[in-house]
């Protein structure tokens, strides 16, 4: 499709949506709108399906047509027989856009299905009609609250953007990205991409104020010159972090059948990925993790690290893993162990890098601050890598809140990134829900902080690579 950026920008940005349909549970599409800023209308050809529809403020009408005024965002959630009407009242309307929640089309590999998306398609491209999906959850807006799930937040901020070709990961992306502290600005489900493709949506966030991150969920590409070409583009001044789904044969035909999306041979698709600069994750968690160290941490790709552990076998832990993702962890210089001697307990502790710093650090911040302090000063270290101690933080928060304090106050002194990380089983008693509990704690702070060693070095080296590949561009 040649897309019409003003008219894309109408439907991810809506002032008057509509929402036509709409027979799910507990009609979600009109309840996900309840906070949204602008004006909503409904669809449907019987007001009494949607009772007390009314009471809420919403106006029904029985066509597109009688909507008053321009309509930037119709939301479509009728049986598939139906969408050819509903995409042509939206053509005679001239609407902004149209986001398809119905499926059934060319992902079942039926007939019918196959026949009436082409036929949306069809009439969308001959319009110019921007159609998200079909088979989508559609369009999140947080500034506008623009939502097709209630978890989503509404309000100000945000400089993510993630775009899904599935809806659960959509969602999952979304929401788990607001649990840590990091709002989301817009979430688009892109379902069978029929009309607009993944290149388009990329295209758009390239040019989007409101967009400095990308985060991608995708199972395979339609157009992958133009999307491989604009990819390079991007991540030369934006980090794509992408979670491509379907790596395995099992998994492709999952795809095929879930989006109809075609994958890519595995060699080709991390080809691509590498010489673009984007930065490649193989799951969820793993999307998430990346985004906390290219949002909160400082550009670095620097690897000489400090690795600060709680005990001994800790300390071998965390080197394993910090060496393993790529980190040098160096001799600090002689002056840093001239001043660490005055006060670090030896006993059961070393400070050679990696720190054994339990008998030290103990249950105050006051000697984590003078470590800090002298690491700050040493030429050698380049970042930090600090497993935190959450003792307590079922009673008060005032431990994990001066370990925080630390952090920040390190990054800012020497723009150095600095990742937190509270594995269990090295926390004394607490149970795993408190744990969890003073991890999002502390990521809601703005300090990146990971369940376990291999997962913070996993994460902290996706963004050194990415930041790496940006200085050997020059970008």
């Amino acid at each position: 499709m040649n897309v019409d950026r003003d008219r894309l920008h109408r439907a991810l940005n809506p002032k008057t949506v509509v929402v036509v349909g709409d027979k799910g549970p507990n009609y979600q599409w009109l309840t996900n709108m309840e906070e949204f800023t602008g004006q909503l209308y409904s669809v449907q050809l019987d007001e009494k399906e949607i009772p007390g529809i009314e009471e809420k403020g919403v106006q029904n009408f029985k066509s597109i047509a009688e909507i008053p005024g321009d309509v930037d965002l119709v939301v479509c959630a009728v049986p598939r027989q139906v969408t050819p009407f509903i995409v042509a009242d939206a053509v005679k309307k001239g609407v902004g856009g149209m986001a398809m929640f119905t499926s059934g089309f060319v992902e079942t590999g039926e007939e019918l299905g196959i026949q009436l998306q082409e036929k949306i398609v069809a009439a969308a491209n001959e319009d110019g009609l921007p159609l998200v999906g079909p088979n989508c959850m559609g369009v999140y807006n947080r500034r506008l609250g623009v939502k097709f799930t209630q978890n989503q937040e509404q309000g100000e901020g945000g400089e993510i953007s993630v775009i899904s070709q599935s809806g659960t990961h959509g969602v999952a992306i979304t929401v788990g990205a607001q649990h840590l502290g990091l709002p989301i600005t817009r979430t688009v489900s892109i379902g069978n991409a029929a009309v607009l493709n993944e290149a388009d949506y990329l295209e758009y966030l390239r040019d989007d104020p409101d967009t400095s991150v990308i985060v991608m969920y995708l199972e395979g590409v339609r157009d992958g010159r133009r999307f491989a070409q604009l990819l390079r583009e991007v991540t030369r001044i934006k980090p794509v972090i992408i979670w491509r789904g379907g790596r395995t044969k099992a998994g492709a035909k999952a795809a095929q059948s879930h989006t109809a999306s075609l994958a890519s041979d595995d060699a080709v698709w991390d080809a691509l990925l590498r010489q673009a600069g984007a930065i490649a994750a193989d799951s969820l968690e793993e999307a998430l993790d990346a985004l906390q160290c290219i949002v909160r941490l400082p550009r670095s790709s620097k690897r000489n690290l400090a690795l600060i552990a709680m005990t001994g076998g800790q300390s071998v832990a965390i080197t394993d893993q910090f060496e393993k993702g790529g980190f040098e962890v160096p001799e600090l210089q002689q002056k840093s162990y001239d001043k660490l001697a005055e006060f670090f307990i030896t006993i059961g502790g070393s400070f050679r890098n990696p720190f054994d710093a339990a008998s030290t650090i103990g249950r105050e911040t006051d000697n984590l601050s003078k470590i800090l302090d002298i690491l700050a000063d040493d030429s050698n270290i380049e970042g930090v890598a600090l497993e935190m101690q959450a003792r307590d933080f079922d009673k008060e928060t005032d431990r994990v809140d001066g370990q925080i304090e630390l952090v920040k106050q390190y990054r800012e002194r020497t723009n150095q990134p600095v990742v937190a990380l509270m594995p269990e089983g090295s926390i004394g008693n607490m149970t795993p829900e408190t744990i969890t509990a003073a991890r999002y704690y502390t990521a809601k702070a703005g300090v990146p902080v990971f369940p376990s060693f291999s997962r913070g070095a996993q994460a902290l080296g996706r963004a050194a690579k990415y930041w790496a590949w940006r200085d050997e561009t020059g970008t």
